[in-house]
């Protein structure tokens, strides 16, 4: 089996900083894409950013200057650094990744979400 934890999020004024971290764990094989989406209540989960294996992260326009996506491969761990927060991004954080697991008999691919983790910007 494959668990997904986040940390991470909370309250901050507008203008702060939050960073979110996100774990993989379980009889991983590989990952391949990692990701960030958010949920603002009322809307629809958008991505926000991701990174692939050995490529070059992509950010939603709306972050661009403001997030910066990282992983680190030997912990199977993605992070979201987000600066200059605005009070638009608001909402439920959810960390995607993609990986290949042993099952015990085989080997299974798919994608998979975090729990997800409330981000709040207020003054």
């Amino acid at each position: 089996q494959v668990q997904l934890v986040e940390s991470g999020g909370g309250l901050v004024q507008p203008g702060g900083s939050l960073s979110l971290s996100c774990a993989a764990s379980g009889s991983i094989a590989s990952i391949n894409h990692m990701g960030w989406y958010r949920q603002a209540a009322g809307k629809q989960r958008e991505l926000v950013a991701a990174v692939p294996r050995g490529g070059t992260p992509n950010y939603a326009d709306s972050v661009k200057g403001r997030f910066t996506i990282s992983r680190d491969n030997a912990k199977n761990t993605v992070y979201l650094q987000m600066n200059s927060l605005k009070p638009e991004d608001t909402a439920v954080y959810y960390c995607n990744v993609a990986l290949t697991y042993f099952s015990g008999i085989t080997y299974k691919s798919g994608a998979y979400w975090g729990q997800g983790t409330q981000v709040s910007v207020s003054s």
